[in-house]
């Protein structure tokens, strides 16, 4: 018999309720690893759960054979759940940056947890029953709704606290350590007087073990993770964050030509080069500052590379900087190489710097705006595409000055023509006119940009500024030349324009860039 069959019962089913929460966050964590590393977070997300909901059928079935020793049983399958899955995210992350393996290894870790959380329900079921005898639908009941309660609040705090306190690597290791516990120490004193001495020493000394692995990987998880990541990048990493939304990168080395060249990558994907970026950034601001240009608005450029050529001007008055990261923002105000080569241009008294999600942000907008810059990154992913939407340019419409001017980056007529040239379609099917132009970024390699108004007279003329400053690159010549595409990358009628419930832009950019 059981002692204390009502705090034994309470004990198993909280088991339950923990268990659950870090079968959830494995799988959670999974998505978000595919994401920040592979990018087109839906494939990534039906992949994951795919793979591990038919797993977890498997696993159920496998567990039958094993309710005879349902006790020691379910303190294998947690003990090995806890170790596969709290060292899952680190093990991929080095497969990844140390031999450029994701994908496959996903897919058979994703297998293995799924099984062993499968295994779990039939084994927790039978302990239940020996507890206490109950019918079966009730039982099944109160197994399912503690069960989905601990995937409620794994679901949650893995974005709202093991992310932010922890990290992605090390919050996994500490679920690990959580279902461990969890799941071999708890039932084992439940059951401690049906299990004999030999097999719960046997148990607890493996379950020690997994916790040792466990705080050891975590003790040494900033280390490993900073030697893997910097075998992703060619240059020295100067400084490394991994936040909410993404994972900035900067590295340091000299250029060819003996200047220092400070590099920014989000998601491992480049956003510039201090060697050249001033060719991406004259070509993207100045065009839209012809005429008036009191109030700017900048989508995106947390860098604040794009505010410096801005802010260059006198008579701009009042710039808005929406940035959906404030990690971002704070590195370009606060970390002296990039505050050096944006001029400090955040801390201007002209500019106000909002984070928020641009698309959010500019449903509740007033304006109105003379010029706006938008620089996104690449719509490699739905979360991106969004911006780059006939409904996003709409909006945009709604704050514009008569005469006001917008550019775009719009990516690479040459790399990716099909995306490009979707961008400048959906500006278009949202009522604007538009001119599209390209520049040589040797970073890049070929860029392009849309420069666009509402005037419904013809296309807007790409000029600079009559009082247009001393620029490095960009002259009226570059300017007209910028307007002509090479027979093999003009304009196509093969393209749709993308909309929030139709984002052909992923697929366009996903097709184009997966050798890049």
């Amino acid at each position: 018999m059981i002692a204390r069959p009502r705090l034994a019962r309470f004990l198993l089913l909280l088991t339950v309720f923990l268990c659950a929460a870090c079968g959830l966050v494995y799988e959670l964590a999974l998505v978000a690893l595919g994401g920040y590393l592979i990018g087109n977070s839906v494939f990534q997300t039906s992949l994951v759960l795919s793979i591990m909901v038919f797993a977890m059928g498997v696993g159920s079935l496998a567990a039958k054979p094993l309710q005879r020793r349902a006790v020691g049983a379910f303190a294998v399958v947690e003990g090995a759940l806890a170790l596969i899955g709290g060292c899952s995210v680190l093990l991929l992350y080095v497969l990844f940056a140390v031999l450029g393996i994701y994908t496959s290894a996903m897919v058979v870790v994703a297998f293995v947890v799924g099984m062993l959380i499968g295994a779990e329900i039939p084994l927790l079921m039978t302990m239940l029953q020996r507890i206490r005898q109950q019918e079966a639908g009730g039982a099944v009941a109160d197994m399912f709704a503690v069960d989905y309660l601990g995937a409620l609040v794994g679901g949650l705090c893995f974005p709202l606290l093991l992310l932010p306190t922890f990290g992605q690597l090390k919050g996994a290791l500490v679920v690990g350590i959580v279902n461990a516990v969890a799941g071999v120490a708890v039932v084992l004193w439940i059951f401690r007087r049906q299990t004999r001495r030999l097999v719960r020493v046997g148990l607890l000394a493996g379950m020690a073990a997994i916790v040792a692995v466990l705080s050891t990987a975590y003790w040494m998880a900033d280390d490993i993770e900073v030697t893997a990541r910097q075998r992703l990048y060619r240059d020295p990493i100067t400084h490394a964050e991994r936040t909410p939304y993404q994972e900035i990168v900067l590295t340091r080395s000299l250029a060819f030509t003996g200047d220092t060249d400070l590099r920014l990558f989000l998601n491992g994907d480049l956003q510039f080069s201090s060697v050249d970026e001033y060719r991406y950034h004259e070509a993207l601001v100045h065009p839209a500052l012809v005429g008036e240009r009191a109030r700017v608005l900048v989508l995106g450029g947390g860098d604040g590379l794009a505010l410096r050529e801005v802010l260059r001007y006198e008579d701009v008055t009042d710039v808005t900087l929406v940035e959906l990261d404030p990690a971002m923002t704070e590195l370009a105000a606060g970390y002296g190489p990039l505050r050096e080569l944006n001029a400090d241009a955040l801390s201007d008294p002209r500019v106000d710097v909002v984070n928020a999600d641009a698309f959010g942000w500019l449903r509740d907008a007033t304006g109105p705006y003379d010029a706006v810059l938008i620089d996104f990154p690449d719509p490699e992913d739905t979360a991106t595409a969004k911006l780059y939407s006939v409904e996003f340019y709409a909006m945009l419409a709604n704050v514009l000055a008569p005469d006001a001017r917008v550019v775009v980056q719009s990516g690479s007529p040459f790399f990716a023509p099909r995306t490009y040239w979707s961008i400048d379609a959906s500006i278009r099917q949202a009522g604007f006119a538009t001119t599209p132009y390209q520049v040589d970024v040797p970073s890049f390699g070929n860029w392009g940009f849309t420069l666009a108004t509402l005037d419904a007279g013809g296309t807007p003329e790409l000029r600079l500024p009559a009082d247009t400053p001393a620029l490095r690159f960009l002259d009226e010549d570059v300017l007209t030349a910028a307007t002509v595409f090479p027979v093999d990358r003009r304009a196509r009628d093969d393209v749709r324009a993308s909309t929030l419930m139709d984002p052909v832009v992923v697929e366009y950019a996903r097709s184009e860039w997966q050798f890049d």
